[in-house]
């Protein structure tokens, strides 16, 4: 079912996510589910489930969509449940990146060019993985979410100056979007 997605200023947004209890299957693939209908409903490449409001360590992300752009991430689809990184490269690259929950701003972010990650899929399998390029950097945007950060944090104390005005009126609902979205 499609859920409402916070916006920046709800304070799930910025707490830790909880480990899911991977026992708990129906309720984990139902908000598996709950995050694949919210995603295509809203056009994005990648939700964390802090941002429809459950505070978990779950993911999905989807490079379909970019594949025009990007060809290599056709059938680039996961669920990522207590996703962890093992490995990151000491190489840094910038991507311009975006948000559901901060929409309008776009900035370029400096994170690890590949990343090595674990995590328990849809299926309940256990699944490791190295990722670089776009599919690392939608992996560690929805990551970061799991841990309260948002992209907007990462970048230099210039550019969120030059941005505090738009997430301030983010934060006092004075944004359009497309989609189902609230501040709590």
């Amino acid at each position: 079912m499609t859920q409402t997605i916070y916006l920046y200023g709800s304070d799930v947004l910025r707490k830790k996510a909880a480990e899911a209890d991977l026992t708990k299957r129906e309720e984990l693939t139902a908000l598996v589910q709950d995050l694949w209908d919210t995603l295509r409903q809203s056009d994005g490449c990648g939700l964390a489930a802090p941002q429809i409001g459950v505070s978990l360590r779950v993911l999905i992300v989807d490079g379909d969509g970019l594949a025009d752009e990007y060809p290599y991430l056709k059938g680039f689809r996961r669920v990522m449940i207590n996703p962890e990184i093992v490995e990151e490269s000491d190489k840094q690259c910038e991507f311009s990146e975006g948000c559901l929950s901060v929409p309008g701003i776009y900035a370029d972010v400096r994170r690890s060019a590949s990343i090595r990650v674990a995590y328990w899929d849809e299926h309940f399998q256990r699944q490791e993985e190295t990722l670089d390029r776009f599919a690392c950097r939608m992996v560690q945007h929805e990551m970061s979410h799991l841990d309260g950060v948002l992209f907007t944090d990462l970048l230099p104390p210039i550019r969120r100056k030059i941005l505090a005005k738009k997430l301030q009126n983010i934060a006092h609902g004075k944004v359009a979007t497309h989609y189902h979205a609230k501040i709590k």
